[in-house]
């Protein structure tokens, strides 16, 4: 039921209607429904969540890329996401220049290819830098030759594994650097039609800053665009509590090379014998034989074990544990 008027605003809104400062018909019910336009040339299968997703792991992905790739060039490198958009792939491969630098990923489980455009001048600074130069890019364009693909195609390679970890949210993907394509013609790896994402990064090698576009195909991303979500992202990267990231502190601890030495005795002598010492000379230990060695991990006393040989080469046998208490 409508709202009740009182007859005081009965009366001021009759005398609004004959001075004219309102108008009877915009007040009249409207029988006609409000119409969306719907581009079917371009259907927006990307939506703002879906792209604010995709922002959010390649921001994880510039991370990676800001602290492996010094390590190969020796240069600080620095990266940001600059946006994301939805186009057609006539829109993205129309505006690729030549030569161009496109690098054609696998995107395994997942359908099709993903494409990776590495700015030019970013590619003539990354062959400087692995030469031995400064990392200096080239004022006029030219082709690559052979020898200049292949060093790209190493570290895009590099750039290519780091895309693993990023989504494992999502899908645990198994990227592959398929080719590496400097004509944009042939890299038609979709319909020119269909609807592909575009995240744009920011990345500058030293002193040179150029972009890099990764292009995401509908096509591709179909299976689990219902996981591009925000709330979905965040909850399993809840899921994946400090014990994921525990086992992989250990396995990476795991890899690493530590000293380890088992003393024999020992002995305090003179500086004078000390210098006088010859082959075949004989020194008197603390320790009896058939006594336990005592272990030493670094500097720190971790076993006890019995001394033998295994294959001709000298060698113990762990006989105890020493626990911190001990």
């Amino acid at each position: 039921m409508g709202e009740v008027l009182s007859q005081n605003e009965i009366d001021n809104l009759l005398k609004a209607l004959s001075t004219g400062e309102l108008d009877a018909d915009d007040y009249k019910d409207s029988d006609e429904k409000q119409v969306k336009l719907y581009d079917f040339a371009r259907p927006s299968k990307f939506s703002k969540e879906h792209l604010r997703t995709l922002e959010i792991i390649f921001e994880h992905y510039g991370r990676l890329l800001y602290t492996n790739l010094p390590a190969y060039l020796r240069k600080n490198i620095q990266v940001e996401v600059i946006n994301s958009e939805a186009v057609a792939y006539s829109e993205f491969s129309n505006a690729l220049s030549n030569p161009v630098l496109l690098g054609i990923i696998d995107f395994a489980p997942l359908k099709g290819n993903v494409v990776i455009e590495l700015a030019t001048n970013l590619g003539y600074a990354v062959i400087d830098r692995m030469l031995g130069g400064d990392g200096a890019t080239l004022d006029k364009r030219r082709e690559f030759s052979e020898i200049e693909i292949s060093i790209i195609e190493r570290m895009m390679t590099i750039c290519v594994e780091l895309l693993r970890e990023p989504w494992q949210n999502v899908v645990g993907i198994r990227p592959r650097l398929t080719r590496i394509e400097t004509n944009p013609q042939f890299a038609q790896i979709i319909s020119p039609q269909e609807m592909i994402a575009i995240v744009t990064l920011s990345l500058k090698i030293g002193d040179v800053e150029g972009l890099m576009n990764i292009c995401l195909p509908y096509m591709c991303l179909e299976e689990v665009m219902d996981k591009l979500n925000t709330k979905y992202w965040f909850s399993t990267m809840k899921e994946r509590d400090e014990n994921t990231y525990e086992d992989a502190i250990e396995s990476l601890i795991s890899k690493a090379e530590i000293p380890l030495r088992a003393v024999l005795g020992r002995s305090n002598i003179s500086v004078n014998d000390f210098v006088n010492l010859q082959k075949g000379d004989i020194i008197k230990l603390d320790a009896q034989v058939g006594q336990e060695l005592e272990v030493y991990v670094g500097n720190i006393r971790k076993f006890t074990a019995l001394p033998g040989s295994s294959s001709d080469n000298y060698a113990v046998r762990i006989t105890s544990v020493i626990r911190e208490e001990e």
